[in-house]
């Protein structure tokens, strides 16, 4: 089993990809993020604190940006919560926000790449959530355009990777 689940923010999705595996005996939870100067603010604390909370006593909770070496490297059923801090601690890390994209997306293109290949090859059941942006208005500024663009890239190439596509909306869960 290989599951993608999308949906905007606070739609249920963390909660629903939780339910996917909850019987599973061993899990491994993959918190790729977030970026830095996000763990200050406090309402992301909040959230963290909240999904940290609802997990079982003897899921192993993994904390690293290296996503396809902490994919390779689980135990048991897992669980990545979620794809959109990773693209952003990318982005980060890449100096994307600033610098020029010709300079940075080849590099970006091939981690997600990496990424998706990782879930490819996983023999163990893993659900991947992410943020599902861009069905909006266009961002008005370039940072936002840059996330937007990035993630839903990572979206497709781990989508084309796994066995089921979840929409949460609301609570509700749709099969795409």
């Amino acid at each position: 089993m290989k599951v993608l689940v999308t949906g905007g923010a606070r739609s249920g999705k963390s909660f629903h990809a939780e339910s996917l595996v909850v019987g599973e005996s061993v899990v491994t939870y993959i918190a790729p993020g977030p970026a830095p100067e996000v763990e200050d603010d406090p309402d992301w604390a909040a959230r963290v604190a909240s999904h940290r909370s609802r997990r079982p006593v003897h899921w192993t909770t993994v904390e690293s940006i290296e996503l396809p070496d902490a994919i390779a490297a689980a135990e048991g059923a897992v669980i990545v919560d979620c794809l959109g801090t990773w693209v952003t601690a990318q982005l980060d890390e890449l100096d994307a926000w600033d610098a020029v994209q010709d300079d940075w997306e080849p590099v970006l293109r091939e981690r997600i790449a990496d990424v998706a290949a990782a879930v490819a090859r996983s023999e163990r059941p893993i659900v991947v959530v992410t943020n599902e942006v861009g069905m909006g208005v266009v961002p008005e500024h370039r940072s936002g355009r840059l996330f937007r663009d990035m993630l839903g890239r990572a979206n497709q190439a781990v989508a084309a990777e796994c066995d089921q596509v979840l929409l949460v909306v609301a609570g509700r869960v749709l099969t795409l």
